[in-house]
């Protein structure tokens, strides 16, 4: 930067502009091309621009040698750490990290500063989530709305309305003259007693009236159904649209799971008996599908695979620590508030992060198919 301390510019909307010029060379000592225009550096304004591109490139190599005063990052460093194992980025990045990161890693390779010439191993893009707007129906040149299943009948423009004060599609009429002054006096049609909004899935975008307040949700709802429900959308590649009606099914999720530990009369449920071969074998096929999914980056079907098991150790009555426990620790990553709970309420010390992964028993699947064999064999 060369300066200690910078000057703010009065009003940077008015007197501030980048000069006409033919064309940009790099300037002396490789500063950048504002350093060659005289109208600019008299007036010692700032000629390094990089940091908003470079600044992003490249930091991943100076995390492996944070503290090295004498250069970004020695060889013996970014050798032993290596390529960036995994990237997870959205597809609007592709241009501002992902094609700058490979300029800038291919340049230090050339150079011999490091020695792997991509900057990351492998790369998800995860998919944008999508709002579900909804719409009133507005009369034309009246102060009157139309239930989307009847605004054929009438002149209407398509009004965005607010999901906040909107139940799936029904509208909290209400709620809606209470939103802005000029619909205090709002008229409307109604069909079958309600009124019906229209959809439309587009971009979460404040103008648009679809953004939902994360804050709002985990307030009500808790942190964990708010996480697990983001996951459960959708494959973590694809866009998606947000609904938040469809959170109400993740949080009745995690109640059954507390359920399994203790009931609302009775209290503590659990227990240390022994598990049936079934009970193991419904474990063990859960660790073998959460493990599988979640490698893959498939969290939805991860979430939707914790829910069938729950509902399966809720018909078989099952409330065994044996099987509970190990339960919790593959839920961890899904759900750390319940499950670190949950854990200690168990009587464990120690956090659940430190806790040892349960290991697939392939022959806990086989355990009773063998038995009922051998039987028939008789």
């Amino acid at each position: 930067m060369g300066r200690k301390c910078g000057i703010a510019v009065a009003d940077i909307r008015t007197s501030l502009k980048l000069p006409a010029v033919d064309s940009y060379q790099p300037g002396p000592d490789g500063q950048g091309p504002l350093a060659n225009i005289p109208e600019w550096t008299e007036r010692r304004l700032e000629t390094n621009t990089m940091p908003g591109y470079a600044g992003s490139s490249w930091y991943f190599l100076r995390y492996m040698d944070p503290k090295n005063e004498q250069e970004f990052c020695s060889r013996q460093a970014s050798d032993y750490w290596g390529q960036v194992d995994l990237y997870i980025g959205g597809t609007e990045h592709a241009v501002g990290h992902l094609l700058y990161s490979r300029m800038w890693t291919k340049a230090l390779y050339d150079l011999g500063f490091i020695g792997h010439d991509e900057p990351f191993k492998k790369l998800v893009n995860q998919g944008m989530i999508q709002g579900s707007s909804r719409f009133v129906y507005r009369v034309r040149g009246k102060n009157v709305f139309v239930s989307a299943g009847l605004k054929d009948q009438y002149e209407t423009d398509p009004v965005h309305v607010d999901v906040n004060i909107v139940d799936g599609v029904e509208l909290d009429i209400s709620a809606f003259r209470n939103w802005r002054e000029d619909y205090n006096n709002a008229e409307f049609v109604l069909e079958d007693g309600k009124y019906i909004c229209g959809t439309e899935v587009e971009k979460m975008s404040k103008s648009k009236y679809n953004t939902v307040n994360p804050d709002d949700l985990v307030a009500r709802y808790g942190a964990d159904t708010f996480r697990m429900y983001e996951m459960f959308l959708g494959p973590v590649e694809m866009s998606k649209p947000w609904d938040t009606k469809g959170i109400e099914g993740v949080h009745r999720f995690l109640k059954k799971l507390w359920r399994l530990f203790f009931d609302e009369v009775k209290g503590k449920v659990w227990n240390e008996e022994t598990p049936t071969a079934a009970e193991w074998k419904l474990l063990h096929k859960t660790i073998r599908k959460i493990e599988e999914d979640t490698e893959r980056f498939s969290f939805n079907t991860g979430v939707s695979g914790f829910m069938i098991a729950v509902n399966e150790l809720g018909d078989l009555k099952c409330h065994k620590r044996a099987i509970l426990e190990p339960l919790l620790i593959l839920l961890t990553p899904y759900a750390p508030h319940i499950s670190e709970e949950l854990w200690h309420l168990l009587g464990n010390s120690g956090s659940i992060l430190d806790a040892a992964y349960p290991k697939y028993d392939a022959a806990a699947l086989h355990r009773k198919r063998k038995r009922v064999s051998r039987i028939y064999q008789r």
